[in-house]
């Protein structure tokens, strides 16, 4: 069994928070566990937690949509959850649920390893992005650097569900989500040229290898 198969076992049977007693199914996510792209959003609705699969419904019909418009399907994708169990009447979540929450959702981008975070929705958005509004950064890559998975690229958009209730949001989201196959382009192009002026600084001065790629990445 691979190492993702075994950390999704190990959430299904999670217990550390009263979440598990109150919903029907836990939700890992479901996907492409080698996937350059990482879709998360808050946590589990109605359908998921009947379904046990992220993102279904009306939310997730027009993110397979959106998928479409790069290229993309589900399978090529990891999507998930902050969250992987429901909160009762699709309640905001407490500080408490998403704390016990938060070490799953740290080993599967350290598992997955994706080149892209795209956080869907300002509550997912906040959990890595705090203090930031949703307003005024959709659309944007912002490098942060978290202690368990370390440097890591994310992007945020609207969530799917939130063009239901807001046409107007509809096109913003489209606009935006197509800018992801640049962002990865960009992402690529960024890693190449670090690695390529490391090496000219180090033919130059022999800096040592660790600490210049660390003042590249910190350029992104």
């Amino acid at each position: 069994m691979n190492s993702y198969k075994i950390l999704e076992e190990k959430i299904k049977a999670c217990r550390k928070c009263h979440l598990r007693d109150t919903c029907l199914q836990v939700v890992p996510g479901e996907g492409n566990f080698e996937a350059d792209i990482m879709f998360i959003g808050e946590g589990p609705g109605e359908n998921e937690d009947k379904q046990g699969r992220p993102f279904v419904g009306a939310a997730g019909k027009f993110l397979e949509e959106m998928l479409s418009l790069i290229g993309k399907n589900r399978e090529d994708v990891f999507i998930g959850n902050v969250l992987k169990c429901r909160p009762p009447g699709n309640r905001d979540p407490l500080p408490e649920e998403v704390k016990a929450c938060w070490p799953w959702m740290m080993e599967q981008i350290k598992i997955i390893k994706p080149k892209l975070v795209v956080l869907l929705g300002r509550h997912a958005m906040e959990r890595f992005l705090p203090g930031q509004k949703i307003s005024k950064i959709h659309g944007q890559a912002m490098r942060r650097e978290i202690l368990e998975i370390g440097k890591q690229v994310f992007y945020v958009l609207y969530h799917p569900a939130a063009a239901l209730y807001q046409g107007s949001l509809r096109e913003t989201l489209k606009t935006d989500f197509k800018k992801i196959p640049k962002v990865i382009e960009a992402i690529e192009k960024n890693k190449e040229n670090n690695l390529d002026n490391r090496e000219n600084r180090e033919r130059k001065d022999g800096r040592n290898r660790f600490e210049e790629k660390k003042k590249q990445e910190a350029l992104f």
